[in-house]
């Protein structure tokens, strides 16, 4: 028996899980927008270069200035951003006027920009004018962000397993409030980016670990996919937020104050550290104080009486002594089937995630209302996952990995031909690039799991899932690449997803297939050859004890999983 059959002694999914699930899924709303926050922080109003200050002494109307003054871009259909006339050309006010205007000598910005303020009243873009030149800085402002979840996520996540879940979770609570307010009072670009990093630096994703580990193995399929939800509506909240202040610093607050509420929440009784990392770690007596109070709350005082100290060593002795075994990122490439699963799992987190911020991270670019986006591309996640999930099920894992990629580069690549003007339908091929890209976050987050071993499991999950934070990291910074050509960065997106698909199709097929617990195991079941006896490190049975959650659905049974590097539903 082990610690989840403890858990059903003591009510199972009772009163005290449904109370310390919503205490920790709460924050996820507002915790999920920060990976998009971006959108809108540093969102580009509609600009053109500021008229000389001797403008005002012609007696015209302010679209007739603009005319004589702003040359129209290349495509002839609305004002340069980046050029204005040397001298004002008067003749292109004549109806009839026949100028060319391409020999016409024209000049960078040298008074500055001129901002439409209709769709954004301040941003980071306006305010520093980060445009023309140095628009290539707003991207970095994301990527610098993201190199700060995947910091975060090797810092705070060691740092966990060694001061408790709990633990850090509040004090990320405390850092994410504190320096994303103070973040939103930076005086120049410089101070906000280094502000934005250090308060990206916390692991949030610890709360997932904190919340499985209470919940019995039966009930973790419901509150894995409930949790996973909490980023879909925390999108569909930051659109209505974002719409109604308009104004970056405004914006900044409103999503990061309330976690100062939430870091208040944890210190409450209904959430409560890990009793099995305070098993691991020699506080057993903790651990059993935390099982009484879960009995009472939950209808079940008479088991406080039946669990003692040495009840509660005997279902923890399997975990006690797979703590004892040590596995490190090497035995990940060290044979010939785990590093084949490896090197496929690499390629498809990266392109997953480098195709799915691809899409999410610019959303001006098709045209439509920046906040009727974000919502509509809130909501396409609720049919992506139920998807997936449905997918998994009846196609199985490696026909689903490859399915989603190969269609979300499908969709990527057709996009590419569709004229801007037509943004009906490049808004409905966008949704559905990332409705695939989701549907292959939720897939391969399940499908690592079956892959790998007990004994490595979680050091599997926290290597492939790096690349995921790298896939953000550069995804960004590929969108700058449109002003060498329009068509590259969904060309580079679209072939990332190809590629990864193709990987995906040499990775096993798990689907109602046991879960190896050895590397052993997997050598036989899926290389057709046994490991090299050479310095291979013990692999009887028993796993990593410091494996946390449990997912299943139907037909989609998995054993227990610890979320280390925010892999999986909740890395979007």
């Amino acid at each position: 028996m082990g610690f989840s059959e403890l858990l059903e002694e003591i009510g199972g999914f009772g009163r005290y899980q449904w109370i310390h699930v919503s205490v920790i899924s709460l924050p996820g709303l507002l915790t999920a927008s920060q990976n998009v926050l971006n959108n809108f922080v540093s969102g580009v109003p509609t600009h053109h270069c500021s008229l000389p200050a001797n403008h005002s002494l012609y007696n015209l109307s302010h679209m007739e200035l603009m005319k004589a003054f702003i040359p129209l871009d290349s495509t002839g259909t609305r004002l340069d951003r980046c050029r204005r006339f040397v001298e004002p050309q008067w003749q292109l006010l004549d109806a009839i006027s026949s100028a060319n205007i391409s020999q016409i000598q024209t000049e960078g910005c040298l008074d500055g920009w001129t901002f439409n303020r209709s769709e954004f009243l301040s941003t980071t873009v306006s305010e520093w004018e980060l445009v023309c030149s140095l628009r290539p800085l707003k991207q970095m402002i994301q990527t610098i962000y993201m190199g700060g979840v995947l910091t975060g996520a090797i810092i705070f996540g060691s740092l966990s397993d060694r001061f408790g879940r709990r633990s850090i979770l509040t004090w990320s609570y405390l850092q994410l409030a504190a320096l994303g307010c103070v973040s939103a009072l930076a005086p120049s670009y410089t101070v906000y980016c280094i502000f934005r990093f250090l308060y990206s630096l916390t692991c949030l994703l610890t709360c997932l670990s904190v919340e499985v580990e209470w919940i019995p193995t039966k009930a973790r399929t419901i509150v894995g996919t409930l949790s996973s939800f909490s980023y879909t509506f925390g999108q569909l909240i930051l659109a209505g937020i974002a719409y109604l202040l308009r104004d970056w610093r405004k914006l900044q607050v409103a999503v990061c104050a309330p976690h100062f509420l939430f870091f208040a929440l944890t210190w409450s009784v209904w959430c409560s550290e890990s009793a099995r990392w305070m098993v691991l770690n020699g506080r057993s007596d903790e651990a059993l104080q935390s099982l009484h109070r879960v009995a009472r709350v939950n209808g079940k005082p008479e088991m406080v009486n039946k669990i003692t100290r040495e009840v509660l060593d005997s279902h923890m002795k399997k975990e006690i002594e797979m703590s004892r075994s040590s596995f490190t990122a090497y035995d990940l490439m060290r044979t010939r089937g785990m590093r084949r699963i490896s090197i496929c799992l690499l390629a498809v987190w990266f392109a997953t995630s480098f195709a799915y911020y691809g899409l999410v991270m610019d959303l001006q670019q098709f045209g439509v209302n920046i906040y009727l986006m974000q919502l509509i591309f809130g909501a396409v996640d609720i049919p992506a996952k139920l998807m997936a999930l449905a997918m998994l099920s009846f196609l199985g894992r490696r026909v689903s990995q490859a399915t989603c990629l190969f269609v979300a580069a499908l969709v990527i690549f057709t996009n590419i031909f569709i004229p801007r003007d037509m943004q009906t339908i490049r808004t409905t091929l966008a949704c559905l690039g990332k409705a695939f890209t989701s549907a292959s976050f939720t897939t391969v987050y399940l499908y690592t799991g079956e892959l790998y071993p007990t004994v490595i499991r979680q050091t599997g999950m926290g290597f492939v899932s790096t690349m995921a934070r790298i896939g953000s990291m550069a995804a960004p910074a590929v969108l700058i690449l449109d002003e060498v050509l329009p068509a590259l960065p969904g060309l580079v997106y679209g072939g990332a997803a190809v590629v990864a698909g193709c990987f995906a199709c040499f990775l096993p097929e798990t689907l109602k297939a046991p879960l190896p617990d050895t590397v052993e195991e997997v050598e036989r079941n899926w290389s057709g050859k046994k490991p090299a006896p050479e310095g291979s490190s013990p692999l009887g049975g028993g796993g990593a004890s410091k494996c946390g959650g449990v997912v299943l659905t139907e037909d989609v049974p998995l054993k227990e999983l610890k979320d280390v590097d925010g892999a999986g539903l909740h890395a979007l």
